[in-house]
């Protein structure tokens, strides 16, 4: 299982690391955990590389503590655990089983902001998703020193990253046991080897260099069982992300920036005032509810597992039930 762990330092730098042992030469910067924590971990039988991960998250009080609930049996509950596990924001959030469930250890992918729309974030999650089952099904690799992703995280958040900005990334993401499909150099010394790509890249590929995220993941849906209808409601998610990649559709960001330079209130001083900010509100309002259409942020997708029914089909159905009536 590979865990990538995120902390918000006191300098408000991102921090990584990676929670398997063939991994851990990727743990290119130092981790700093509470030492008497981890010794007891280690005493009770913990392995190493978890000892740590759990010894870090004490290394800071919880942001919050409820007087009610202070007093827990450890032995019969895991609260006071996910009190001081919930204050530490991580991108990847590496969760273990509650007492008394038949839930599993749990991963959770964090770094994704919310959206607007139903469509935007079902989209979002049906990447992530998509992306584990090509991860394990062509056994690829995307693993980057974490003073990389701490670099790549950075770089994100400067403004039009997603245009402007290219990103570390793994060139060559085949190992020893990919197929052929995964369009890999194989297990080599080069494998390693990271370059500059931008996001348009990395989602659509560029060309013989590298495949590109979603192409892999066309790929593996070809070979799945997949009804018509949630093929093509994928097909439009993935058609969504990368137009937002390749900056023909704007991303939520881009799209605030456009609407506060071009509202008349406006000065161009860097200053928004609350007329401005409540028409921007109003209208994501509206957006959000379907209430009018914003085609330069989400185009003119429509997915087909829709939970309305059109009023025709209505009509013929209370027709057909007016009509087994009468005939009774």
């Amino acid at each position: 299982l590979l865990t990538a762990i995120l902390v918000i330092s006191i300098t408000g730098i991102n921090i990584l690391y990676f929670e398997h042992s063939c991994h851990f030469r990727y743990n290119d910067i130092p981790l700093q955990y509470d030492d008497k924590i981890y010794k007891q971990l280690i005493d009770g039988g913990i392995d190493n590389l978890l000892a740590q991960h759990v010894a870090h998250m004490f290394t800071r009080d919880p942001l919050q503590v409820y007087r009610e609930r202070i007093e827990q049996d450890d032995m019969k509950t895991t609260e006071h655990f996910e009190t001081v596990q919930s204050s530490n924001w991580m991108n990847m959030r590496f969760k273990p089983p509650p007492p008394d469930s038949e839930i599993g250890w749990r991963v959770e992918f964090r770094p994704t902001e919310v959206q607007l729309t139903d469509f935007e974030n079902a989209a979002y999650c049906c990447f992530v998703v998509l992306l584990t089952r090509v991860m394990i099904s062509f056994r690829i690799t995307l693993i980057l020193p974490i003073s990389v992703v701490t670099e790549n995280m950075k770089r994100a958040q400067r403004r039009n990253a997603v245009l402007e900005q290219k990103l570390l990334f793994r060139k060559r993401i085949a190992t020893c046991n990919s197929p052929p499909c995964a369009k890999g150099a194989g297990c080599t010394l080069d494998s390693d080897d990271v370059v500059e790509m931008t996001v348009n890249e990395i989602i659509n590929g560029s060309g013989e260099d590298f495949p590109g995220l979603i192409p892999l993941m066309r790929q593996y849906l070809d070979s799945a069982d997949v009804d018509v209808d949630s093929r093509c409601t994928v097909s439009q998610y993935l058609s969504f992300i990368q137009k937002r990649a390749s900056g023909e559709l704007q991303t939520l960001a881009a799209w605030m920036r456009e609407f506060i330079c071009k509202h008349p209130d406006y000065r161009h001083d860097s200053y928004v005032g609350d007329r401005i900010i409540y028409d921007m509100l109003k209208k994501m309002d509206s957006i959000s509810k379907g209430l009018v259409c914003c085609p330069e942020l989400l185009g003119d997708y429509r997915t087909r597992t829709d939970s309305r029914i059109p009023m025709a089909v209505r009509r013929a159905e209370e027709n057909l039930i007016v009509s087994h009536k009468q005939t009774q």
